[in-house]
């Protein structure tokens, strides 16, 4: 049985939009595999990550990951669970037009990065693309304009981040990553995370804001809040929901919710009829 399940939710003359969903089997290194065209690859669940050459990555819901046709990538599991991603696929035409100049490689529509952080309001577009495109409540011209502003913010040099500092820092940072990936809803202290990766914690903390410019504890918060994006679908009690991702009460939860996305849970759900 494929590890992989598709579901094509828009095929349309600019943009194909995919749900991808791995299990996770391949927790070391896959064989080596290529795309046929450029995708900007969202994960909304789980962690994996990406290696192109000696360049590796870790794909989780504060990031897009880019894939260049016909550059081979491996990809593997540290963390058991799998993954799924919203895939979206430009046409050529469209790509030229939304990526910024600095981020392609001279006389080519690629990537001269992976990944890029993206932000909480580009989070919350793949969210609304995704549920609205499943439960078929968003005709095609309202997916494609919601597909197209979500690359722009994806790409945008004010809504998103490129990765700083060097190599062995960026690395450190990814281990940190995995370690709170591992767990979304322990509540993490700050010592155990830098114990798990074998630094200070003081290093820690400079190194993750040099590399993400964002602080970890607020990266921690948006992953967990990232992953009640992807769960409101399906919940019917919002205040178990928020003790399952590590809040302390429904306010809690409802408050962060609504300081990183503008609007409540309960709010984001009536917003797409999910209830």
């Amino acid at each position: 049985m494929s590890q992989f399940s598709v579901s094509r939710l828009l095929d349309s003359e600019i943009v194909l939009v995919r749900d991808v969903v791995c299990s996770g089997e391949c927790r070391h290194r896959s064989g080596e595999e290529c795309a046929h065209a450029t995708h900007l690859v969202f994960p909304y669940r789980g962690i994996f990550v990406r290696h192109v050459g000696r360049d590796d990555a870790v794909a989780e819901s504060n990031q897009v990951l880019l894939f260049n046709p016909h550059e081979g990538y491996q990809v593997s599991h540290p963390v058991a669970g799998g993954d799924a991603c919203l895939d979206l696929r430009l046409s050529q035409g469209i790509l030229d037009e939304l990526a910024p100049a600095e981020l392609l490689r001279k006389g080519a529509a690629s990537f001269l990065i992976q990944r890029r952080r993206i932000d909480p309001r580009a989070q919350v577009l793949v969210a609304l693309l995704r549920h609205s495109l499943q439960r078929g409540i968003s005709e095609p011209l309202e997916a494609e304009t919601l597909a197209l502003t979500l690359v722009r913010r994806a790409l945008g040099e004010r809504t998103s981040h490129t990765a700083g500092a060097s190599a062995g820092r960026r690395k450190l940072v990814d281990r940190a990553k995995v370690v709170m990936a591992s767990d979304l809803a322990r509540r993490w202290t700050l010592a155990e995370i830098a114990s798990e990766v074998g630094v200070s914690p003081v290093y820690l903390t400079q190194v993750f804001a040099q590399v993400e410019a964002v602080p970890l504890y607020r990266y921690h918060l948006r992953l967990r809040l990232a992953r009640a994006l992807d769960l409101l679908g399906g919940s019917d009690d919002l205040t178990q929901l928020g003790l399952e991702l590590g809040f302390s009460s429904h306010s809690h939860f409802s408050a962060a919710f609504r300081q990183a996305y503008g609007r409540t849970p309960a709010e984001f759900q009536r917003s797409l009829n999910l209830r």
